[in-house]
């Protein structure tokens, strides 16, 4: 948000940078993801794209640290579908090693580095996590390896347990029959992150970014807060489109934002079919691969000029995988 439209309606930061807004459902997920990485299961957390998650799991992984009850070890790596078993064995290796993190030393010879990683969890005295974020892109080789690495550790008495964070579309691969040997170990939570408190969620958004003595009702109409609510689902989406209102108010000269505002700002194309698939987690190459199709076919369903009968074919496949659609 530029700096002129903040000090016109006495806003004194942007909407982004607000930070975290814990709701009852969160701190609730916060406790029993806690609870129950500490007892050696394969547990994924799924929500949609801008829904909070990473807001969440820094929480869980403050949480976690705080208890001093539990080892963390999370993948920093930023291109998960190149992600795989022995590069999350290294994350583990970084993270349970104490001291120096640039003198650790990891065997290239496999046999060796389990049998060291398994000493160095036994080591440990603790039960360890392994955290792994935008789990969605993750191959599903490597998703099947996470059975191997918490036997590896089982076999040491060790309690490992994997927490997995990604979109509603790793939940739905991990329920694929050919998925039954990891996905029947797995522990899921759903996180809506605003869900049933939007309105709630706007009104402390703006408070909290503006000026003591300034109310949300002092900048922004409440029909046009009650339409936010109504029309979006994640903070990732109201943030946006508050900064848009504000940016939008702030061009024509108003001293607070209202419903028509609003109503021009608003996204039409929001709740079409490729945004609703790509807040699930499923984008054209995910779709090409789930519907075994070809990308021009991907290409013309998105675009809503496949023949009919295909698309129906389409649409009752991403029923049966369970995508909103």
């Amino acid at each position: 948000m530029l700096a002129d439209v903040q000090a016109h309606f006495g806003l004194t930061r942007p909407f982004h940078q607000v930070g975290n807004y814990e709701t009852e459902h969160q701190r609730t997920l916060v406790r029993e993801v806690c609870a129950v990485v500490q007892t050696g299961r394969l547990v994924v957390i799924a929500g949609l794209v801008g829904s909070g998650k990473t807001h969440l799991l820094t929480r869980i992984e403050e949480e976690l640290t705080h208890s001093g009850k539990i080892a963390v070890a999370k993948s920093l790596a930023i291109d998960k579908r190149r992600t795989s078993l022995p590069s999350l064995i290294e994350a583990m290796f970084y993270d349970l090693t104490p001291g120096d993190r640039s003198k650790v030393k990891i065997p290239k010879q496999p046999e060796r580095r389990e049998c060291e990683l398994r000493d160095l969890m036994r080591k440990n005295k603790h039960p360890v996590v392994l955290i792994v974020d935008e789990a969605h892109e993750l191959h599903h080789k490597t998703l099947t390896g996470f059975k191997r690495l918490m036997e590896l550790a089982a076999g040491a008495g060790v309690i490992l347990s994997v927490l997995l964070i990604g979109h509603p579309k790793l939940r739905n691969d991990l329920r694929r029959p050919q998925m039954e040997e990891i996905g029947y170990r797995t522990t899921t939570f759903e996180f809506d992150g605003v869900s049933g408190h939007r309105r709630e969620f706007i009104g402390w958004l703006v408070k909290t970014c503006a000026r003591d003595g300034i109310k949300p009702a002092d900048i922004m109409d409440v029909d046009a807060i009650e339409l936010l609510a109504e029309r979006l689902r994640t903070a990732l989406q109201i943030e946006m489109h508050l900064t848009l209102a504000f940016e939008h108010a702030f061009r024509l000269g108003e001293k607070r934002v209202s419903v028509e505002i609003v109503e021009q700002v608003l996204s039409r194309a929001i709740d079409e079919l490729e945004p609703t698939l790509t807040r699930n987690g499923y984008d054209a190459p995910a779709l090409t691969m789930l519907l075994n199709a070809k990308p021009a076919e991907v290409r013309d369903f998105l675009a809503g000029t496949l023949a009919a009968d295909r698309a129906r074919e389409f649409t009752e496949q991403l029923r049966v995988a369970g995508v909103p659609v």
